[in-house]
């Protein structure tokens, strides 16, 4: 069954984030925004355990594979397999600048080399119907005119590819590591914005620095899309508006303890079937940022969740802590500001 894709919002593809258990955390908080697997490369696809890389749950849609490679017969194949289990999206990785990536012929590095890309993309829509879409950057250490960009694009587009996500900086394959790359290369919202102007009928999504939906939002009028990801990983509840403010989808907004129940439910059966806790209370530690409860939260994740035998009471007694601190500093407000009578000195 193909899912209609709605990409005015999407989280990105993060490696060691966006797992299934991520996954399935952000589809408590918001029904509508678009998610992506962590990449994942050819050959572990072809080589690895298919059903831990590429196992989801259906509640997971709308859902896209991020791929990393750059042999057009074995992203085709890799593409097939996608759409066969049906994700709703194949996505190239044409943006990572790690050292291993590069060594691959892969990632970042790509961008030099746009008829190869336009190649890989041509095969994998020749053997699916699924959208073929490519997440890349401004440019490349040298590479970075806006002529490079316009001629990388147009030619990716013509092998049938008219989604780009563009993170908006560039990226130095040399000299900087992956995370100085997201955050040292000055943003260009400019450039992406000039992409959308030249290229109208095209989608664009613009990535990078994003963390309020009013940013979020702003972005509209220039681009089609906004991907996010930091942002949303840090502070996950800032998604609970979206649905409503982004999509029009006015169902009754999620609160943070509706958000822990539905994820104490997934722990529970994901433990009977072998499980560890810590690897999905991981991603659940933002879910209180902001909240007056938020750093006991934290800590009782973290101090107790990597245990042997670490059950769902870790999760419960968590959402406890914080919702006693919310319930503790409300009380003390609201003492704070009963009137003092002058009869109380006496």
């Amino acid at each position: 069954m193909l899912h209609k894709l709605d990409r005015r919002l999407a989280i990105a593809p993060m490696m060691d984030r966006t797992d299934r258990h991520y996954r399935y955390f952000m589809r408590l908080i918001s029904r509508r925004v678009l998610l992506y697997t962590e990449m994942l490369t050819t050959g572990a696809i072809l080589h690895g355990n298919r059903e831990r890389l590429l196992g989801y749950s259906e509640i997971e849609h709308p859902l896209a594979l991020q791929l990393g490679g750059s042999d057009p017969e074995q992203l085709a194949v890799c593409a097939r397999i996608a759409a066969d289990l049906g994700y709703d999206e194949v996505n190239l990785n044409i943006g990572c600048p790690s050292d291993r990536v590069q060594s691959a012929r892969f990632g970042a590095c790509l961008m030099a080399e746009s008829a190869l890309v336009a190649a890989c993309i041509a095969r994998m829509r020749q053997q699916v119907n699924i959208p073929v879409t490519v997440k890349t950057r401004t440019g490349i250490d040298q590479h970075d005119s806006y002529a490079d960009l316009v001629e990388f694009v147009r030619t990716v587009n013509t092998a049938g590819c008219d989604t780009f996500i563009i993170h908006a900086r560039k990226a130095w394959l040399q000299g900087l590591s992956p995370k100085e790359n997201r955050d040292i290369p000055p943003l260009q919202y400019a450039t992406v914005y000039q992409l959308k102007r030249d290229f109208p009928g095209l989608h664009i999504s613009i990535n990078g620095g994003f963390t309020t939906l009013e940013q979020i939002q702003s972005q509209y009028a220039m681009v089609d899309g906004v991907m996010i990801g930091r942002a949303a990983y840090h502070d996950s509840y800032l998604l609970a508006d979206v649905d409503a403010k982004i999509f029009g989808d006015h169902r009754t907004k999620p609160t943070r303890q509706d958000i822990l129940d539905g994820f104490i439910s997934y722990a529970k059966e994901n433990i009977v079937r072998g499980a560890c806790l810590k690897h999905m209370a991981r991603h659940i530690l933002g879910l209180y940022q902001g909240h007056a409860g938020a750093r006991a939260f934290r800590r009782h994740l973290s101090e107790h969740a990597h245990k042997p035998g670490a059950g769902i009471e870790i999760l419960i007694r968590a959402g406890m802590l914080a919702q006693i601190v919310e319930k503790n500093i409300h009380a003390q407000k609201n003492i704070s500001a009963i009137p003092v009578h002058p009869d109380m000195h006496s």
